[in-house]
């Protein structure tokens, strides 16, 4: 994993945000929990830019049990607030409730190579279990589009780019704004990317963790909104001429170790509506919002290596007020983590200029003076 940026964090700013986040303040808080990235850059390899665009995209790959060689499900729910984009996977997810495997996220044209890579991955690594039971693959590859800042379709993103990622995978900080899959993005019209939070629950006497990891490419700049004030309005410089109306999407992927049934994780992956719309995007007819949760507790063997009956164990509905606020927390943070993480890039077309990072400084004189 690349080293993480050395700017603030949305907390270390002193922007006032609710919850107690985990040690790390990422996804990588739940225990077990890898990942990985790598980024084509063109401002690194000037030989990529074989169209003569910048080339400014990656992968970002989650492996929520690790290197474990035996598959495992991952009690799951998922939900789309806009389908304009792509979860494979998800089909599956909503009918069997649960999947095994990596999850990866990249560009809109790189579904194919990223799907690839984590078949063989999964293929390798689960081994003769894999050959023996004739088990398929069906793992979760989510995009958002990077054509603003990125040749997209000059299809640079390959299966050994995507692998790479996967073997890039460890526990830890998880490096936010330009990096893995969000290298391109734009978030209301500031360089935007990977940003990742986290909550600590407890529940009975006992702790558990919330984590969120998004890949921030939503917004118009006078939505957005920052601790209930609408800054965008008064962020009127440096905005991007081709963005006339929402054109990205974003991808949150929420984790726990809190035992939660397929059908309380759906309704947990809802939650990442309201977490977003925290930030003011009212989800734009042209953007794919799309959202996965899963569980990383009753670990247990495939269905298929199974016999008849299962043992499962989920919590109390009445007791899910707090888990669906955590949620909500992380999300809305994670995107601002994205936000303060990122880095000036040049647009695709770089005679339009350059695509900025969000001035903390002048975000911060806003929300003081609120």
């Amino acid at each position: 994993m690349t080293t993480p940026s050395p700017k603030p964090r949305a907390r270390a700013l002193g922007i006032p945000l609710p919850g107690t986040p985990g040690p790390l303040n990422a996804i990588t808080d739940v225990p077990g929990i890898e990942v990985g990235m790598t980024e084509i850059l063109s401002s690194r390899d000037p030989a990529r830019a074989t169209r003569g665009i910048p080339v400014q995209t990656g992968v970002t790959a989650i492996l929520p049990r690790g290197r474990d060689p035996e598959p495992k499900p991952l009690w799951a729910g998922q939900f789309s607030l806009n389908g304009n984009g792509e979860m494979t996977g998800a089909h599956w997810i909503r009918d069997g409730g649960w999947l095994s495997g990596p999850i990866l996220i990249s560009n809109s044209h790189a579904i194919g190579p990223c799907h690839g890579a984590a078949v063989r991955w999964m293929i390798e690594t689960y081994g003769d279990i894999w050959e023996d039971n004739h088990l398929w693959a069906m793992p979760v590859v989510a995009e958002t589009y990077d054509g603003l800042l990125n040749d997209i379709n000059g299809l640079h993103v390959t299966e050994a780019d995507a692998r790479a990622a996967l073997d890039a995978a460890r526990p830890g900080p998880v490096t936010e704004g330009n990096s893995g899959g969000g290298a391109g993005m734009v978030c209301y019209e500031f360089k935007g990317g990977t940003g990742t939070a986290s909550r600590l629950l407890e529940v009975d006497g006992q702790g558990f963790t919330l984590g969120a990891l998004v890949q921030a490419n939503h917004g118009l700049r006078p939505w957005l909104t920052i601790a209930g004030r609408p800054v965008g309005q008064q962020m009127t410089e440096a905005r991007i001429a081709d963005m006339i109306k929402e054109q990205g999407s974003i991808i949150v992927v929420l984790a726990t170790d809190l035992p939660l049934s397929s059908s309380q994780l759906e309704r947990l992956a809802r939650r990442a509506s309201i977490g977003i719309g925290r930030g003011g995007t009212p989800g734009g007819n042209n953007s794919g919002d799309i959202f996965l949760a899963f569980s990383t507790a009753n670990e247990m063997p495939l269905p298929q290596l199974s016999g008849p009956w299962r043992q499962f164990t989920c919590l109390n509905d009445e007791l899910l007020d707090p888990v669906y606020l955590a949620a909500v927390e992380a999300v809305d943070e994670a995107v601002l983590n994205a936000l303060c993480a990122a880095e000036d890039v040049p647009l695709a077309r770089p005679a339009r200029g350059t695509c900025r990072a969000m001035d903390t400084d002048r975000l911060m004189e806003l929300l003081q003076d609120a």
